[in-house]
């Protein structure tokens, strides 16, 4: 807020000293700015140094913050380690897991075995012919796409199209007048 105030105040006599015609008065301006040309360098100055003071004290702030967070984050690697070393060397046992694997895994391969078994088609003989298949199914193809080229559209058949209207309609009323464009005429009381 002071350095801004002294810019202020810097620009006035400034401008004093562009417009000012006497050399003397032209001097005295020039000496006052002066004075608080130096006032403004030295509050930039302390606040430069008050930042560079505040970023220090951050700084170490941060340090030990994050010194705190690795003591903590060491002491719970350690606890988790050593409960770890536990558990493999009372409840677990290689070998037994190693056996555990293979039991499941032959289990797994009795498995697939029966479902191969039961999912094998049993009216289908075995000794078809793959090519004999391929070309039998492009017949049936062929057979289909002539088929349908000779196909005519039923909405493109005569007999389903409706006849084609001649005349005025049928009304309901006999009294009823019909106007020039065939729409009943409006009567007037």
């Amino acid at each position: 807020v002071k350095i801004e105030k002294l810019e202020k105040e810097l620009r006035v006599y400034k401008d004093k000293i562009k417009k000012s015609k006497s050399p003397a008065a032209k001097k005295s301006f020039e000496k006052r700015a002066m004075d608080v040309l130096k006032r403004k360098r030295m509050y930039e100055a302390q606040r430069d140094q008050i930042m560079g003071q505040q970023f220090n004290i951050d700084q170490a702030a941060f340090s030990i913050e994050s010194a705190k967070a690795n003591i903590d984050t060491v002491a719970a690697l350690k606890a988790s380690n050593a409960q770890l070393k536990k558990t493999i060397r009372t409840e677990l046992n290689i070998d037994e897991v190693d056996d555990l694997a293979d039991e499941m895994a032959e289990l797994m391969d009795d498995c697939n075995e029966m479902n191969e078994a039961l999912g094998r088609n049993f009216s289908t003989p075995e000794d078809l012919d793959e090519a004999d298949l391929d070309a039998e199914l492009e017949l049936l193809e062929d057979e289909l796409e002539e088929e349908t080229a000779e196909a005519e559209p039923s909405y493109l058949q005569a007999n389903s199209l409706p006849d084609t209207p001649h005349g005025v309609p049928n009304t309901k009323h006999p009294n009823a007048q019909v106007g020039d464009h065939g729409m009943p005429a409006m009567t007037t009381t």
